[in-house]
């Protein structure tokens, strides 16, 4: 297990600032509640994703250049996003390839970590269910498991409250259909892809969809939603507060 840093630095993402704000403030808690300080850059606003993804490079640029000056101590980067983590770690080194930056883009990827990877793999976190009995099925998104390497962290923490079931998923490892401006572009072929995940969340007969990635949950809470499934779409540092706060 790597050396426990007294500090991190945290980077909300913009969809969690928007959308998911008790999400976002939930992973800020859990680490506080180990004893971690948190350093939140006011100055932060997006990790340039959805136009790198779009094919422009140069505005993905200039939006991420803003977030190189931000995290100036050697420290790690919490993300609780294994999306916003991906395109920090995985693409930032390509994206500032042969440019005044490199350097900079290159120190700010290597110390980038998805927030339960740090929460497993560098905490050590055990988590004491103080909720309910419910049942809840998880989402894994494709950055998270592709570009970040998160694997069975995020289910070793849902599987430590002892008061959670853990049901899977058919196909676990499909898109939800989200992939940032692909939703937008290609919206026929992305609402079906959300409506399979969907389907297959609420073959499960979980009470809660709990993922890692606000997109995911958008995508596929927006479909549960407009169905009126009672199927509570949930971000996992929100959940495990709630749990581990006896607020479930």
């Amino acid at each position: 297990m790597p050396e426990r840093p007294a500090a991190v630095y945290y980077f909300g993402t913009c969809l969690a600032d928007l959308f998911f704000p008790e999400a976002g403030m939930a992973g800020i808690r859990l680490l506080r509640a180990q004893g971690v300080e948190v350093i939140y850059p006011r100055g932060q606003s997006c990790c340039g994703q959805p136009a790198y993804s779009a094919g422009r490079t140069e505005e993905a640029r200039r939006v991420a250049t803003a977030q190189l000056g931000l995290f100036p101590r050697d420290l790690p980067i919490v993300v609780p996003s294994g999306s916003c983590a991906g395109m920090m770690r995985a693409h930032y080194h390509a994206l500032f390839a042969g440019t005044q930056d490199a350097a900079a883009a290159d120190r700010v990827a290597a110390r980038v970590i998805e927030l339960t990877q740090f929460l497993v793999d560098v905490i050590g976190l055990k988590p004491r269910d103080l909720g309910p009995p419910i049942t809840v099925a998880w989402h894994g998104s494709c950055h998270a498991m592709r570009l970040m390497g998160v694997g069975d962290q995020p289910k070793l923490l849902l599987r430590e409250l002892a008061n959670v079931t853990l049901v899977e998923v058919a196909r676990e490892r499909e898109c939800c259909g989200f992939g940032g401006v692909f939703s937008v572009r290609q919206p026929e072929i992305s609402s079906a892809m959300a409506t399979d995940k969907a389907d297959a969340v609420v073959a499960t007969g979980a009470e809660a969809l709990i993922s890692g990635d606000c997109g995911c949950l958008l995508n596929i809470g927006g479909v549960l939603a407009k169905r009126g499934e009672r199927v509570r779409p949930m971000h996992i540092a929100e959940f495990l507060w709630e749990r581990t706060r006896g607020d479930g």
